[in-house]
């Protein structure tokens, strides 16, 4: 209230000033064909100049703010890959029984396109995500989760992570999945119904974290190529990647 209140009066005062120096203006020159003249030119320039700053300048103002917001988030994304995300993948894929047979489809090379992104989105979309639960070692999974659940609550802390929905579902099924593995002590005497209940919650972060990561591909291979070689190196469903560059044959 205090704000309005305070935006009248100054509107208001600066009608009234506006107000008085024309009528100054009147009693100097006498001239009241000249103060209309002036007042409907300046009136119908206010439209032009709400187009220039309001729907133009404004806008690309707008989209400048935007990018500048869209790279730091793809910056801390590109944190949370670092420290959790890639190591994270490439332990579920290596407990993906079907991998082995769509890991070449799922390769992303040097000379990957938005072609070659929307078919391999395809792909992640129907592909099933299955974990064999029982060669999961479950004891590394639940220590990798808790030494980075600090790092996971900062993110989590992060606003600017709000605007951006599929990574806030990745950091809430990761964290989820940590918090379920932590309140479990011993992972041998887990009844069957608990494990499969647990299988969920792995696949749910498999699932979130693949498409993360494929997204966050097509970000690097357009804007940042050198992180984009490494990336593509250290693949998560290779398993046998390399960060070592070698020579093509």
């Amino acid at each position: 209230m205090e704000r309005k209140r305070w935006q009248l009066m100054v509107g208001a005062s600066l009608v009234v000033l506006s107000a008085v120096f024309y009528i100054l203006h009147y009693v100097i020159f006498r001239d009241a064909h000249h103060i209309v003249i002036y007042l409907l030119g300046d009136i119908a320039f206010v439209f032009i100049e709400v187009l220039l700053v309001t729907l133009i300048i404004h806008e690309l103002l707008n989209q400048r703010d935007k990018q500048a917001r869209f790279e730091k988030l793809n910056m801390v994304i590109g944190i949370f890959f670092s420290e959790l995300g890639t190591k994270l993948l490439k332990l579920l894929s290596a407990r993906d029984p079907d991998l082995e047979k769509i890991t070449g489809e799922f390769l992303v090379k040097d000379g990957w396109s938005e072609k070659n992104a929307s078919r391999l989105g395809e792909q992640f979309n129907r592909y099933n995500y299955g974990l064999e639960i029982r060669y999961v070692d479950l004891d590394q999974l639940k220590a990798l989760l808790r030494d980075k659940k600090d790092f996971l609550l900062r993110l989590l802390e992060n606003p600017s992570l709000l605007e951006h929905e599929p990574f806030t579902d990745v950091l809430r099924a990761v964290f989820h999945l940590a918090e379920e593995l932590d309140y479990r002590e011993d992972f041998e005497r887990l009844p069957k119904s608990d494990r499969t209940h647990l299988a969920g919650d792995m696949k749910r972060v498999y699932r979130v974290l693949a498409h993360q990561w494929l997204l966050y591909m097509g970000y690097l291979k357009n804007n940042h190529p050198y992180l984009f070689s490494l990336a593509i190196r250290i693949n998560p469903f290779d398993q046998n990647a390399s960060p070592i560059v070698k020579e093509f044959e």
